[in-house]
């Protein structure tokens, strides 16, 4: 970039005090109103927390090169970094709020770091799970929209892991992908396929994630849960998961994603169930009905407890792209 082409306003003398409003300033010609908003705001917490926490060179530094140490160790199958935002609640957080959900309707919870884009498309009934030590579960599930109208052609990605709590990516020199598949559900809004009992597992500690936890004094399992994601156009994106109720994880989950509507029983297969979906009678068995929201449907909810949030930082905003920017600039 020429410097003669760019107008940077003049910073004053530089303090303690007046660093945050300079830092500021010299980013305030930037065209995209949302990037500036967010720009701002980063700054302003980042030199308060300095301020307020009186933050040392030393600390600083062991934080830098923590952020350095997340991202060595990142791969295509290891996402640190989702991780590291995970254990602090963040991925949580975000989701709710991006993702607002109307009552009765299937909350969301996190991605998760092992995701992958390597699962196969499958027919209703199959079996997803092939490790032999586990426990067969019968999976049925059905979609419906807020009305309670079936909805079909729903894109369900599913994952979980082994018996061992590893997912298949977790393994080297593995064949192909395992514990997870790609759905749609039919013209009932009905979906359904074997895997085997979740269980509990401890998320991957061998990194700087899992020092840091160890440094807090926290655990890093996971409660027993098998993952879901949604996808159909209209409709709200939804990650989510569904929880075993009683696990010993159940109240300490290191990445915050139980919520008490995404927890279930398990049932058992009864005759007729054997019967007509080919598995074993006293067989362990998952239902859920998912609810989805459409775009519009969380659009609208998503402006609403926006605001509402702005308003009550005393904030004057507008949209931009449907996401708050300040109205005065």
């Amino acid at each position: 970039m020429d410097p003669s082409e760019v107008t940077v306003p003049p910073l004053k003398n530089l303090t303690i005090d007046n660093i945050t409003d300079n830092v500021k300033l010299i980013n305030s010609q930037c065209p995209n109103p949302r990037m500036k908003y967010i720009l701002e705001r980063i700054v302003q917490h980042l030199h308060d927390f300095a301020r307020e926490t009186r933050l040392s060179h030393d600390e600083w530094m062991t934080g830098l090169l923590f952020l350095t140490s997340v991202g060595q160790i990142c791969t295509d199958v290891r996402q640190e970094f989702i991780l590291l935002s995970d254990i602090l609640g963040l991925s949580l957080l975000v989701d709710s709020i991006d993702h607002p959900k109307p009552p009765q309707s299937t909350e969301g919870t996190v991605l998760g770091p092992f995701h992958s884009h390597e699962a196969e498309v499958a027919p209703n009934g199959s079996i997803i799970a092939h490790d032999p030590d586990g426990e067969p579960c019968l999976v049925l599930c059905d979609i419906k929209d807020t009305d309670g109208k079936p909805i079909s052609d729903v894109k369900i990605d599913i994952w979980e892991t082994d018996s061992k709590g590893f997912y298949d990516v977790q393994y080297a020199g593995r064949e192909g992908p395992d514990q997870r598949a790609v759905m749609h559900s039919d013209k009932e809004g009905v979906f359904w396929f074997k895997a085997i009992v979740p269980v509990p597992y401890p998320i991957p500690h061998d990194g700087p994630v899992g020092k840091l936890l160890v440094q807090l004094k926290r655990h890093c399992y996971r409660p027993s849960h098998m993952h879901f994601m949604f996808e159909k156009k209209g409709y709200d994106h939804l990650i989510t998961a569904l929880y075993l109720r009683g696990d010993p994880y159940e109240t300490s989950d290191a990445v915050f994603g139980v919520k008490d509507s995404l927890l279930i029983d398990l049932g058992t297969v009864d005759a007729e169930q054997a019967k007509k979906y080919d598995v074993k009678e006293g067989s362990k068995l998952i239902t859920y009905k998912f609810v989805l929201v459409t775009e519009d449907e969380s659009s609208k909810l998503r402006e609403k407890n926006a605001m509402a949030a702005m308003e009550a930082q005393g904030r004057k905003m507008k949209f931009w792209n449907g996401l708050p920017i300040p109205e005065q600039d």
